[in-house]
């Protein structure tokens, strides 16, 4: 290997804020912020929105969507624009 081109390889601490859980995994993801984690070290700290913590296809739990979809919604209001138009004879 070529010194001086390779990312910085360490433990980082991801944080899936939905789930509210914590993994230490080795990663070369660049960043700022520090946390210290329960085993009193610090580490680069990097948050995430979904990982296998929160995301329905691991959980096994679907979330609720909304009842009426943006089609739904969009044929609900301008259903009365098709009826309307006067026929051309």
């Amino acid at each position: 290997m070529k010194p001086g081109i390779h990312p910085d390889y360490r433990p980082v601490l991801f944080h899936d804020t939905t789930a509210d859980a914590f993994f230490l995994i080795g990663s070369t993801v660049a960043t700022d912020r520090t946390y210290k984690h329960t085993d009193g070290e610090t580490y680069p700290y990097v948050t995430l929105d979904v990982s296998s913590s929160s995301h329905p296809v691991y959980t096994g739990q679907q979330r609720q969507t909304k009842v009426e979809g943006r089609i739904a919604g969009f044929n609900k209001r301008f259903a009365g624009f098709a009826a309307a138009k006067p026929s051309q004879e």
